[in-house]
């Protein structure tokens, strides 16, 4: 990565290294929770999608602040592994089967959650209509588990992109929840279509049990609802599904950092300052090696 590059020459990017986060989206939970109070009370908490883990660096550092809520539990779940972190259990799951759900209710000893969190995307393709249909499947698949596992008045966050269909999933979000609210944190590039769909005060359905099973789709999850969706009636009527638009809300000071800028370096930032690194490898070669030796299966060459 040459010196001019993008990346060295947003402040986000480099404040996040500065202070020891995985990644700059610490800093979009960071806006999101000063503008909706997002962890007051919080005792238990899921981050769905976690690696590399910025979010559930947050997650631990507010909620374990200044020592307290020692009985507070905060779970992560990503197929892919992570480094450790501070008061945060890992699972190296799939959010879409039953067995995650049964192993985070047997961390919370048969508890419900209070805050459930996905900061997941795809990898882009570029195409923005398949996109936004991926990550509405992705922002699904974190909601089924949500509904099986958040208590009666809790929040849910998901990452989306805005598109053609979202006041669509906006609709949907407003049979589960009292307020549904699109924000914009200010660390969040303005080019891009990224938001977060902020959700407060879950209200379960009357009547309606979720349970997670492998071979359902989101569709067939949901099917059985009744949140809107469109219906051909015995008369051939077609009723379609109910839209909304969500409230827009901009999080952060707009005397902050622009993420959108680039900044040049200062004299300060020159120097050579050794900082140690924010997260420790997953899986190193040398691990590899080190069983294979214990196993007498390392072979030597000169």
């Amino acid at each position: 990565m040459g010196k001019s590059s993008k990346d060295k020459r947003d402040l986000y990017y480099r404040k996040a290294k500065e202070e020891g986060w995985r990644a700059r989206s610490a800093f979009k939970l960071l806006q999101l929770n000063k503008q909706f109070d997002l962890f007051k009370d919080v005792k238990r908490v899921v981050d769905l999608c976690a690696a590399p883990g910025s979010w559930s660096q947050v997650l631990s550092r507010e909620i374990f602040k200044d020592g307290k809520n020692d009985d507070a539990k905060i779970v992560a779940v990503d197929l892919q592994p992570m480094s450790p972190i501070d008061n945060v259990i890992e699972l190296q799951a799939d959010i879409t089967h039953p067995k995650t759900l049964e192993k985070i209710m047997e961390i919370f000893d048969g508890e419900k959650a209070d805050f459930v969190c996905s900061d997941g995307a795809p990898d882009v393709t570029g195409l923005h209509d398949l996109d936004e249909y991926i990550q509405a499947q992705l922002i699904l698949s974190a909601l089924q588990l949500a509904t099986c596992i958040l208590k009666e008045g809790g929040s849910f966050v998901a990452k989306i992109f805005r598109g053609r269909d979202i006041d669509l999933l906006y609709s949907q979000l407003g049979y589960l929840f009292d307020k549904v609210i699109c924000a914009k944190p200010r660390s969040s590039r303005a080019s891009s279509l990224e938001a977060f769909i902020v959700c407060i005060g879950y209200k379960p359905r009357p009547g309606w049990i979720p349970s997670l099973k492998p071979e359902l789709s989101t569709e067939e999850f949901f099917q059985d609802m009744k949140i809107g969706r469109s219906t051909l009636n015995e008369n051939l009527v077609f009723e379609d599904e109910e839209r909304k638009v969500a409230p827009f809300i901009a999080c952060g000071d707009l005397n902050s950092i622009d993420s959108d800028a680039t900044y040049t370096l200062d004299e300060s930032s020159l120097k050579n300052i050794s900082l140690d690194p924010v997260q420790s490898p997953t899986a190193p070669p040398y691990k590899k090696a080190l069983e294979l030796k214990r196993k007498g299966q390392l072979k030597i060459t000169k």
